[in-house]
């Protein structure tokens, strides 16, 4: 009798298989992490414009405007994913406002947007996060109505 060399087509079939089962649960999970990470960007860009929007208020007692009084314009401070940023609002509500690429980001984050919105508390502006996004992309840090 001659001894078997290799694999089996059965064998093969079973390893092929076990790969697509793996794939169809890894690959969601990766494109919901990249999602995530995108969503983070636009954390991280706003959160360096609300000490320089704190104190405009601080000094002026007005929300800023893009393009005006040292602001750049709302392209100015785009990412990788993130299209533009706005500033505006009524004082003491100011608001920034981050609007994702219509291409180039996970498709359930495209044209979608991230609102912080400023209250003042005791003199404080105290930070709210609102998004058009899905929940399951929102990072802990933004929560809010």
């Amino acid at each position: 009798m001659k001894k078997q060399q290799g694999f089996t087509l059965i064998e093969l079939m079973i390893v092929v298989a076990i790969i697509a089962i793996l794939a169809a649960i890894a690959i969601p999970q990766y494109q919901n992490y990249l999602a995530r990470a995108q969503f983070s960007e636009a954390l991280t860009l706003t959160d360096g414009l609300k000490t320089q929007v704190a104190e405009y208020y601080a000094n002026q007692g007005a929300c800023p405007a893009n393009g005006a009084n040292g602001f750049e314009a709302n392209t100015g401070y785009a990412g990788n994913y993130t299209a533009k940023i706005d500033l505006g609002g009524t004082a003491p509500a100011c608001t920034i406002t981050a609007t994702f690429n219509a291409a180039g980001v996970n498709a359930n984050l495209q044209n979608k947007t991230v609102k912080l919105t400023a209250n003042n508390v005791g003199g404080a502006l105290n930070w709210v996060c609102t998004t058009t996004a899905l929940q399951k992309y929102v990072p802990n840090t933004c929560t809010g109505a």
